[in-house]
Parts: C-alpha cells; structure tokens; sequence
C-alpha cells in the first residue's frame, strides 16, 4: 500500500531542500516578512514555527540547536533578542501566509509568509502586480487621456 509522504519536494535534492528552507528561514526571521511560492512558504513555515518553539526555552544549547540550522549569527540574535519577546506567551501559530496573484512570468502561486506580531507595511509591489495596459501600450488611447489633452496634442 502507497504511504504519502508528509513534506513537499520542492523540485530539489535533499541537501538542496535543506539549504533553501534555511535560507528562506533566516530570510524571514530577519526580515520578519518574505514573498515566495505557496508551496515554499507552507514548507518554511513547518521549519520556522519549530525554531521559535525551540527559541522560546532560552537556554544555551537551544541557541547551539538553532545555530546549526540555520547558520546565521544576526538571524539566531534577532531571534533571541526580539522575536521570542513578543511571542513569548504564544502557544504557537507564530506566522501567517497571505496568498497573492500568480507571478507574471511562470503563473507560480505567490505568497507572503510573515512573523503575526509584526505589522510591517506591505510593499508598493504586493498591492498592483498586473499592469496597466495604458502603460505597456504606446499607442493607446487610454495613454493619451491620461496624459491630458494638451499633452496629447504635442
């Protein structure tokens, strides 16, 4: 009988998978909010719900557990300096992911995975990603009303 296996490949080796999910990791501790795949971000989000767990005992060999995940000074620092003091009384559910239009050029699922006890403004990119078509069009008419009719003329 098939048994399913519990995580997603993500197209890669082992040692690959391994290094991506560290990385978007320390990306997100960092940066507190990232935008990748649907597919990546639930992935990390396994990864990272983890560490903080891990993070909030506060004990030396936590760090030393941390540190070999994820291999960054200033991501375990913030970690323990920052984060674990504003979810210290959270029983979990550390992160949210927010889905978002596919990308423009392959039409992969798009998503932003955030830290939940930080509001960071979303980016001017996250809010229109289609274009206008009076932007990619030279020649079209809704350019020109835009423009104004003394600037049309010219």
């Amino acid at each position: 009988m098939r048994k399913v296996k519990p995580a997603r490949k993500l197209g890669r080796t082992a040692a690959h998978r391994k290094a991506t999910l560290s990385n978007l990791s320390t990306q997100l501790l960092i940066h507190k909010r990232i935008e990748t795949t649907e597919a990546k971000a639930k992935e990390t989000r396994k990864v990272v719900e983890k560490i903080i767990t891990k993070a909030r005992k506060g004990t030396l060999h936590a760090q030393r557990e941390i540190f070999s995940a994820l291999r960054d000074k200033e991501a375990v620092r913030t970690l323990f300096e920052e984060i674990v003091a504003r979810v210290g009384s959270r029983n979990g559910g550390y992160t949210r992911i927010i889905k978002l239009c596919p990308r423009y050029g392959d039409a992969a699922k798009m998503a932003v995975i955030e830290l939940v006890d930080y509001s960071v403004a979303p980016s001017e990119k996250q809010k229109s990603t289609r274009q206008d078509r009076a932007k990619r069009v030279k020649g079209s008419k809704q350019a020109e009303v835009t423009k104004g009719p003394e600037e049309a003329a010219e």
